[in-house]
């Protein structure tokens, strides 16, 4: 597997290397055809009217589930209880990409820097709780630049 979650561990503190899989237009024959059926972390992304990447939905999944969650969260047919969202899925262009990692523990700790970072004002998501500070490098075969 090429986009994985690595770690090294030091003094309390815990090093993470996020490796990201292309960002790719979210169609469903490439998601079942490309998507790893494994656990791992999300992010979903549209393209606003000026170009500009959005963040959509940022999360994780247990085993078995990247392919199946991508597939779900970027097809409006299956959005059923967002309106706002199936709305987006409908009228924008989708973007996605992922990295694997099996343990519940270190994609907490990943979603939380994650959404801490993306989102300060609103994290909800709690980290492991087992190391003193969480530090990630994440590298992606593109740049990507986003907006709020």
């Amino acid at each position: 597997m090429d986009y994985m979650i690595t770690e090294k561990e030091k003094d309390g503190d815990i090093y993470y290397y996020v490796k990201w899989s292309p960002l790719v237009t979210a169609d469903r024959w490439e998601i079942n055809a490309k998507v790893p059926s494994v656990a791992g972390i999300y992010e979903i992304y549209w393209m606003d009217e000026k170009k500009r990447l959005r963040m959509f939905k940022v999360g994780r999944t247990d085993y078995g589930g990247l392919r199946s969650e991508i597939r779900r969260l970027t097809d409006p047919e299956l959005c059923f209880n967002d309106e706002k969202g199936k709305k987006i899925l409908e009228e924008k262009e989708i973007y996605f990409r992922y990295t694997c990692n099996d343990s519940a523990n270190v994609m907490a700790d990943i979603l939380w820097f994650l959404l801490s970072t993306y989102f300060p004002e609103d994290t909800h998501e709690p980290h492991s709780g087992r190391h003193n500070e969480i530090y990630v490098n994440q590298s992606a075969p593109d740049q990507l630049i986003w907006v709020p």
